[in-house]
């Protein structure tokens, strides 16, 4: 009757009334059909592996991609990043924390407060100009603040939090 894409959406919407309700809820996620190239483990409600939530690029691409137009310390001049808001990929996970763990392919780890993702409106690059991103290129994922929408994040804190190479994530 639904495609998968809606029934993805109906259960990621379900489970974020539910824990906007404060209701603890197990649920599970489709396994990747390619690689995974994120786990996600920690204080989160839906996995679809040993109590984590692997992802292939696909299923990341199927939660929604959105466009951001920054400058940032790595890059000459602006440069565009699509990938997936975090906000909405812990909301997809019923994540419960209130930090973050990333952790790079390099073992590089940064530690990220959760409300950073809705307040800042930051996600989880894995294109720049078009482009998908190689782990030679910073990629497969690399979060991104929109750095130039609010002076404060030109800064240090934000940019030590911008982890490239992401292949981990704990919520805690």
């Amino acid at each position: 009757m639904f495609g998968s894409k809606v029934r993805t959406r109906l259960l990621g919407a379900f489970i974020a009334l539910l824990s906007a309700a404060g209701v603890a809820y197990a649920a599970s996620l489709a396994a990747p059909a390619d690689r995974p190239i994120l786990t996600i483990s920690g204080k989160i409600s839906v996995t679809n592996k040993d109590s984590t939530a692997q992802f292939d690029r696909p299923m990341l691409e199927a939660l929604g991609m959105v466009r951001i137009e920054t400058t940032t310390p790595w890059h000459e001049g602006k440069t565009t990043f699509e990938g997936v808001p975090l906000d909405k990929l812990m909301q997809h996970v019923g994540a419960t924390g209130q930090r973050v763990v990333v952790v790079a392919l390099n073992d590089y780890t940064t530690d990220i407060p959760i409300e950073d993702f809705r307040r800042f409106n930051v996600i989880l690059a894995l294109k720049r100009n078009g482009e998908y991103m190689s782990v030679r290129d910073k990629g497969p994922l690399f979060i991104i603040y929109p750095y130039d929408s609010n002076p404060d994040l030109k800064s240090q804190t934000y940019y030590a939090r911008s982890a490239w190479q992401v292949a981990r994530i704990d919520v805690r």
